[in-house]
């Protein structure tokens, strides 16, 4: 348990008070690591989102297709898809930080090996693909390692849903920066430079990876062989019906709804008649949303209540893209886009909470490996889906339908609410999460 002081029960008291609430919000930064990670991570992810935005508008500049757009994030994402779950399995071998150096190191030689490429005129869309498939078979390692490694940067439990709601503010506010920074230096220089920035902001984060001091368990020998421990991981995920259901939501979500980033330049140029700029502000738009999101979540002192968030943005996020398919003007699809960032966002985070709160330490890599194949490893998927949609149905139609599908899933998991709470709770009261008591008294209600 945490050795924070008792908070107030009465809001609005006096400063003092205030100041008390404040360091609760933000309380994962008491953490060296933590603090460590937060600061280079915050450098590195602006670079990142600038990668995402010149990758997208370079493949649409020299191909002018919307099926190559999906082609390309299909080539990026499908090997995370196939290799999460070994990678969880591994993760839960080796040293986690080992693991991460490893991979940001080699996202460095990634997005500097499309920079030299780009800024000498040399880049086709094929080694667009080669390079993507690259970068995803490194994220197939990096996501599990970097969810699983949380919990030793962030020594006290408490504090591990805070730690996770910070790192999605961290995440958002890149996503709000890097866009909008990419563009600026798209429409002054070239994607190139948005390559080589990016290569440059991973020294930041392998730095402070280099600089942590995290004590680690020395590493299980694992008498199981990978496949069995892989068929552990799978049995422990489909028979948890909690973690089961977050993550069907979550991957319909990611299968239908997450592509949507995926035709941003099709409707920054052909239905919003716009450029490079256009697309950075609609990216940025959504940033914003995601951002809020995760700075609401920042201020929660527990993870109860997140449960009944799950559908609720799902649902929102789907309502967004709808009305961000109806649209033809460009503040209104940037207002709509702050919806659909708020849902996307408030969905991730808190069932990566949920499932990091919910989940047994020695499953915690392979679990996590499950959540990133659910969320990244179906979008490679739906790129295709809407990369084809598109082509066939038009950009705008493609993500009213999409948007419907989250709707529909979002309905489906409210129906199952009941069923998954009373899974959750024998967990949250092992936690202290839950008093005993209190449940008591609820079922007792109940049975009267």
């Amino acid at each position: 348990m945490g050795t924070h002081p008792p908070q107030p029960e009465m809001p609005g008291a006096d400063p003092k008070a205030s100041r008390r609430d404040f360091s609760h919000t933000w309380r994962a930064l008491r953490h060296r690591n933590f603090r460590l990670f937060f600061g280079g991570q915050s450098i590195s992810l602006i670079g990142t989102w600038m990668t995402r935005i010149a990758t997208a508008w370079l493949v649409y500049r020299l191909t002018g297709s919307a099926l190559l757009l999906g082609v390309v994030s299909f080539a990026g994402q499908i090997p995370t898809f196939l290799l999460a779950p070994f990678a969880g399995v591994l993760v839960d071998r080796l040293n986690r930080r080992t693991v991460l150096i490893w991979t940001q190191s080699l996202a460095m030689v990634q997005s500097l090996a499309l920079a030299g490429l780009t800024l000498s005129h040399l880049i086709t869309i094929h080694e667009i693909l080669v390079l993507s498939a690259f970068q995803g078979m490194i994220n197939a390692f990096d996501m599990p390692g970097r969810q699983a490694f949380m919990v030793q940067m962030v020594e006290e439990r408490n504090d591990l849903s805070n730690a996770i709601a910070i790192n999605s503010s961290m995440v958002n506010l890149a996503r709000l920066v890097g866009p909008s920074l990419a563009g600026i230096v798209i429409a002054a220089t070239s994607e190139g430079w948005c390559f080589l920035i990016d290569g440059v902001s991973y020294i930041a984060v392998i730095a402070s990876l280099v600089m942590m001091h995290v004590q680690v368990a020395d590493v299980k020998r694992a008498a199981a062989s990978m496949t069995e421990q892989l068929r552990e991981g799978w049995s422990y995920v489909s028979a948890f019906i909690p973690v089961r259901s977050i993550l069907l939501l979550f991957a319909l979500v990611s299968l239908m709804g997450m592509p949507y980033a995926v035709l941003m330049p099709v409707f920054a140029e052909k239905v919003l008649h716009g450029g490079a700029h256009t697309l950075g502000f609609l990216m940025g738009a959504a940033g914003v949303g995601a951002l809020v999101s995760a700075l609401s979540l920042v201020a929660r002192k527990s993870v109860r209540g997140l449960l009944k968030m799950l559908p609720i943005s799902a649902g929102l996020f789907g309502v967004g893209l709808f009305l961000f398919g109806l649209s033809s003007v460009t503040w209104l699809s940037m207002a709509l886009l702050v919806v659909v960032g708020f849902g996307m966002m408030q969905g991730l985070t808190a069932s990566n909470t949920i499932i990091q709160t919910l989940v047994h330490e020695d499953m915690r890599g392979r679990v996590m490996s499950y959540y990133t194949a659910a969320f990244v490893g179906m979008a490679p998927f739906g790129s295709l889906l809407a990369g084809g949609l598109a082509h066939w149905i038009g950009a705008p139609r493609t993500v009213m339908l999409t948007g419907s599908c989250c709707i529909v899933g979002a309905a489906l998991f409210t129906s199952r609410m009941k069923m998954i709470r009373a899974q959750m709770r024998p967990v949250y009261i092992e936690l202290g999460i839950v008093p005993s008591e209190e449940i008591e008294r609820v079922e007792e209600q109940a049975g009267n």
